[in-house]
């Protein structure tokens, strides 16, 4: 359970590599040989979201912290509430959640920032790198409405 977002990449992953295969057999007809090339389709719109290096940290020209090389650590339960906190969070501020997530995550980078279920009741600069990059991670999937 405490590997809530593992367990999802890797889901994905399957996704990706049953897609890949599939995309790749041969039908039985000899006629047209196999592409070695997979085509993958995606329900959602491709990401956007930045990424970091391992130990390193993407950082927007507004000065925010976008993303953390480490892997997101949280358990599920805490990874709901930092979902539906940023959620909340961005209901209130109004308009396309995708276009909150900066000012969200600068809101809880915020040295004045109240620590909360946003944060794991920790202000950000406490958190270590894994638990900042989980605080990202609920964040993204807030504004992407799968807390789930």
């Amino acid at each position: 359970m405490r590997r809530h977002f593992r367990r999802a990449a890797h889901a994905v992953a399957l996704v990706i590599v049953g897609t890949a295969i599939a995309t790749g057999c041969s039908t039985g007809d000899d006629s047209e040989p196999a592409t070695s090339t997979p085509e993958t389709t995606s329900a959602t719109e491709p990401s956007d979201t930045p990424t970091a290096a391992p130990g390193d940290v993407a950082v927007s020209p507004g000065g925010v912290t976008t993303a953390v090389g480490a892997p997101a650590d949280s358990t599920e339960d805490e990874y709901f509430k930092a979902c539906q906190a940023a959620r909340d969070w961005m209901g209130r501020q109004g308009g396309d959640p995708k276009s909150q997530l900066e000012p969200y995550l600068k809101s809880v980078q915020s040295a004045d920032a109240a620590p909360g279920p946003g944060t794991f009741g920790m202000p950000w600069s406490a958190l270590p790198p894994e638990r900042q990059a989980a605080v990202i991670v609920a964040a993204q999937a807030a504004a992407d409405a799968l807390c789930g």
